[in-house]
């Protein structure tokens, strides 16, 4: 088995916003000292870091790639929208949406974080590797074709998909979102699509406030090939795996796919300073083994996991990690500083067992 790993320096050094947290600056909010938006460089380098200091390099196929070309841009995004990012980047930086700010040459770098994405799909789908992560930055999963939000600046894995489709290389994709927040932006690519299924596990209004119901399953085509779980916070780990084995994995095992993407966000974690869904390394572990071993199932083993949000500068890289391990199986490994203190705040078995419940009643009135 090959895992290839598709990083660049580059992404690291994009930056914008004048911002605490995601407070604009001004009136009362004081600047942080650390400043800007909680998406920054630290919990992406801080990975890689790690993965050179344990050796998980050593037993992963290291690439990077080129900038998606304007042509791949141009599967999801429209010219207008194009034309506005490149503008505003090459005089100095701005922001087109919601909390999606960006310094001078973010245009350049946002095309080739969804690169990254593009080459990572391209490699698994050829059967150059066998499964792949791409460390994007910035993140896509919230951008819709002409709006970024939420950090994300053009739709990494939509872009991806559209291109390998257009190459030849797959007809059928799912893109399983376990971020913290609601995929909103795959969603509204493929939402009358049947050839995509999209499947967002999230917390229930967290972000964005207006999107990822319960009922929203698609139109036209893609009716019934849009899956929404809005979780209530303190989900856990039992509430992820139950979440996965129940209604996620029979959902892709029916769907038959061609390649699996997962946007793989670290924001449901216990210590991340935007959501409250106690999630652990070990829940993302477990996760990416469950996934990887349905991607053997139907797809010849061909998933790619590309990094989205996740805010803990300490945290990210051990879960990250985890994911490697269970994505390349190697015998290399970070232990988890905080497992002991983790598993020790996972809600009771009361709480886990109403929780399961909520899912089954959630799967049961959508008829899964």
């Amino acid at each position: 088995m090959t895992t290839g790993f598709f990083w660049d320096e580059r992404t690291f050094w994009h930056a914008g916003g004048n911002y605490a947290m995601t407070l604009p600056l001004g009136g009362l909010v004081q600047p942080l000292a650390a400043g800007g938006l909680p998406e920054s460089p630290e919990t992406k380098r801080r990975l890689k870091n790690l993965m050179d200091v344990t050796g998980i390099t050593r037993d992963l196929d290291m690439r990077s790639a080129d900038q998606a070309t304007r042509a791949e841009l141009e599967r999801v995004h429209p010219a207008s929208y194009l034309d506005a990012f490149k503008s505003a980047s090459d005089s100095g930086g701005g922001e087109l949406g919601h909390h999606a700010p960006f310094a001078q040459g973010g245009y350049e770098i946002a095309a080739l974080s969804a690169g990254l994405a593009t080459a990572a799909v391209r490699a698994v789908a050829s059967g150059g590797l066998t499964n792949a992560y791409s460390l994007s930055r910035p993140p896509g999963h919230h951008c819709e074709p002409d709006k970024p939000m939420g950090f994300c600046l053009l739709s990494n894995i939509g872009i991806a998909v559209e291109t390998a489709k257009a190459e030849g290389r797959i007809t059928r994709a799912v893109i399983l979102d376990w971020d913290v927040h609601h995929g909103n932006g795959s969603e509204t690519v493929f939402y009358d699509r049947d050839d995509v299924l999209t499947i967002s596990l999230h917390q229930e209004s967290n972000y964005p406030l207006e999107t990822g119901a319960l009922h929203d399953r698609g139109t036209g085509a893609g009716e019934g090939y849009n899956l929404n779980l809005p979780l209530p916070p303190g989900l856990g780990h039992e509430g992820y795996l139950h979440a996965i084995d129940t209604v996620v994995i029979p959902q892709i095992v029916a769907f038959n796919p061609d390649i699996i993407i997962v946007a793989c966000g670290y924001d449901c974690a216990m210590p991340d300073p935007l959501a409250s869904m106690l999630a652990y390394t070990q829940t993302f572990r477990d996760m990416t083994t469950r996934i990887r071993q349905t991607a053997e199932q139907v797809c010849d083993g061909k998933l790619v996991v590309v990094h989205e949000g996740g805010y803990s500068e300490v945290y990210v890289p051990f879960c990250g990690h985890a994911v490697l391990e269970a994505l390349s199986g190697s015998e290399i490994t970070a232990p988890d500083p905080l497992e002991d203190v983790m598993i020790r705040r996972q809600p009771n078995a009361r709480i886990t067992a109403f929780h399961k419940q909520m899912i089954d009643d959630m799967a049961a009135e959508l008829g899964l």
